[in-house]
């Protein structure tokens, strides 16, 4: 299962990142190039628990539905995300492409023992799972505009 947690993935990730342009328009949704790398860089914030957000009581908290969508079953398109993950106004997307690289890398140094922040929608998940949910999103997001 691909994680943030590795190298090699994290290498990929930027990769795939400088490829990226606010020019680029989405295979699905209302993102803008722009919008989605600033919904990236506030998802990987989250996960350090630099963007707070409010707890949502779903099914998705429980496992074993929890443990299918975070390992198993592909990313919904067009989903229903956070508020605080979709309201703020991108800055210049350079400073974007640097807060997502930034954060990314962020993952290389974080203590793995450290508390992690609760999801608002899986609720709490330990520094493997918010890995392999940072990877898994990001992944996501960049395939929808074709990197």
């Amino acid at each position: 299962m691909k994680s943030v947690w590795d190298p090699a993935v994290r290498q990929d990730l930027a990769a795939r990142l400088q490829r990226l342009s606010p020019e680029l328009t989405p295979a699905w949704g209302r993102f803008t190039a722009p919008q989605m790398l600033a919904h990236v860089v506030d998802a990987l914030g989250m996960a350090f628990g630099d963007v707070p957000t409010k707890s949502k009581r779903l099914p998705l908290r429980h496992p074993p539905l929890k443990q299918l969508v975070i390992y198993w079953l592909p990313f919904p398109r067009n989903a229903p995300t956070a508020t605080e993950l979709i309201s703020r106004v991108p800055a210049s997307w350079d400073g974007e492409v640097g807060s997502c690289r930034t954060l990314i890398e962020r993952f290389a140094r974080e203590p793995r023992a450290r508390t992690w922040p609760e999801h608002p929608a899986f609720g709490p998940l330990d520094a493997r799972q918010w890995g392999i949910l940072a990877y898994r999103h990001t992944d996501h997001h960049f395939r929808q505009f074709g990197v």
